[in-house]
């Protein structure tokens, strides 16, 4: 049987927003490649959105339309109900729960419904024989779903770590390029339509933080435990520690990292010192990047455009192909019934830390901050003094290897010496 004469895969899209109304240009500007590429057609028979009304820069006149998403999932014309509202509850949720009720695969972008339900619908999906592929909700157009599920299946993966939010890498880059403060820069994003309508969701990791709970529960076989998330976001940065973080080697990324430990899982998504010299280090603008380390593979590097029209819409359209193709996988890359329940690392594996302080100019001042976070367990590898200005003057430390709690009891104790001024900055320095 030929692509022509096999019978076509019938899409219903939910949400014409950026991604769905790129999803629908590429079916209509590549039909003939995607035919020959999956053995039959892609069609799209239906949509679903708001506002019919509103110009959206496409041909929308041969699908049929609902306004309802919920009656769009339950049509006999659709197979395969692709959803790109977003939101973790209301429409998204209940139109994917109505989709496979019906006996339809679905297709999502939406990271924030995986990391909030992404067990209970695995399970559904699974229960009656129907699929979730969600390659564009994690790092846009990076496939970094199929690398784990797929390509890495063969490995034990060993660490999950990357920068998956592009507007937090835009803002962090943009000021060390510029010299310009965050305040500046997060109304330049705000100005050009970076930032979520929620901005938290960008600068304080929540957005990155549900990628990262998504990975993890592939790489390491659990359940999603979105709220086991450490989350801190970007607003503390200042120009001042990329500055002076640049001076000893390092640049500074809203950092998610995923490992299993003797502790547990761990799962962090915040701000990170890594070489500049590295991938990470290098990495510029609004590109995301995900590194990926297996038992057997080593440590592989993925990058590329993690939002946008194109990007996203093109992991949208390969989970679709391979639902074309007949490829139909668990949704987390093995059956949802065997995942387990993670224990939540209480705390995270040692490492080296960055520390700024604003040191008084007193007889033994430096001593006195030797002692506290000697007394702490905390060693110092490099320590760097800055100019006076007025009383006081900039002193960076990295220390070697320590936990988080010693670090945050030495902060504790730095007010009893007196020397200190103000609240001092504490950066994890990542290996990468």
């Amino acid at each position: 049987m030929t692509a022509a004469s096999a019978s076509p895969l019938r899409l219903g899209i939910a949400g014409l927003g950026t991604v769905g109304i790129g999803v629908v240009k590429i079916v209509q500007r590549h039909a003939d490649l995607i035919a020959a590429r999956s053995g039959r057609p892609v069609v799209i028979t239906a949509v679903s959105a708001r506002d019919r009304t509103k110009n959206r820069d496409a041909d929308l006149s041969n699908y049929a339309w609902e306004v309802d998403p919920v009656a769009l999932a339950a049509r006999d014309d659709v197979d395969v109900f692709v959803e790109l509202m977003g939101g973790h509850e209301g429409a998204a949720k209940d139109a994917t729960e109505a989709a496979l009720a019906a006996g339809k695969d679905v297709v999502t972008a939406n990271k924030a419904l995986l990391a909030h339900h992404g067990q209970a619908l695995a399970e559904m999906a699974e229960a009656v024989g129907h699929v979730i592929r969600f390659e564009a909700a994690v790092a846009g157009g990076i496939p970094v779903i199929k690398a784990l599920t797929e390509g890495l299946a063969g490995n034990q993966i060993r660490r999950v770590m990357g920068v998956m939010n592009g507007t937090c890498n835009y803002i962090l880059t943009r000021m060390e390029t510029a010299g310009l403060p965050y305040d500046t820069v997060f109304e330049e994003a705000r100005q050009l339509g970076y930032l979520e309508a929620d901005p938290n969701l960008d600068v304080g990791g929540i957005d990155a933080g549900h990628k990262l709970s998504i990975l993890a529960a592939i790489a390491f076989g659990t359940k999603v435990r979105f709220d086991d998330v450490v989350l801190e976001g970007i607003g503390r940065i200042s120009i001042d520690d990329i500055r002076r973080a640049g001076d000893m080697g390092y640049k500074i990324k809203l950092l998610g990292v995923a490992q299993m430990t003797g502790r547990g899982l761990e799962q962090r998504m915040t701000p990170c010192l890594v070489p500049a010299s590295s991938p990470l280090g290098q990495l510029q603008g609004g590109t995301n990047m995900v590194v990926l380390e297996g038992d057997s593979v080593g440590q592989i590097v993925l990058r590329g455009a993690g939002a946008g029209e194109g990007p996203t819409a093109s992991a949208v359209m390969g989970d679709v192909l391979d639902l074309a193709r007949g490829l139909r996988l668990p949704t987390f890359g093995q059956p949802a019934t065997t995942l387990v329940t993670p224990v939540a690392a209480v705390t995270s594996a040692p490492a080296a830390y960055y520390l700024r302080l604003q040191l008084m100019d007193k007889p033994g001042a430096l001593a006195k901050v030797a002692t506290v976070l000697g007394d702490a367990g905390v060693s110092i590898s490099r320590m760097r003094q800055y100019g006076h200005a007025d009383t006081s003057a900039p002193v960076l430390i990295v220390t070697h290897k320590t936990t988080r709690d010693a670090i945050d009891l030495a902060i504790a104790a730095f007010p009893a010496t007196h020397v200190v001024e103000g609240e001092p900055v504490a950066i994890r320095i990542e290996e990468v």
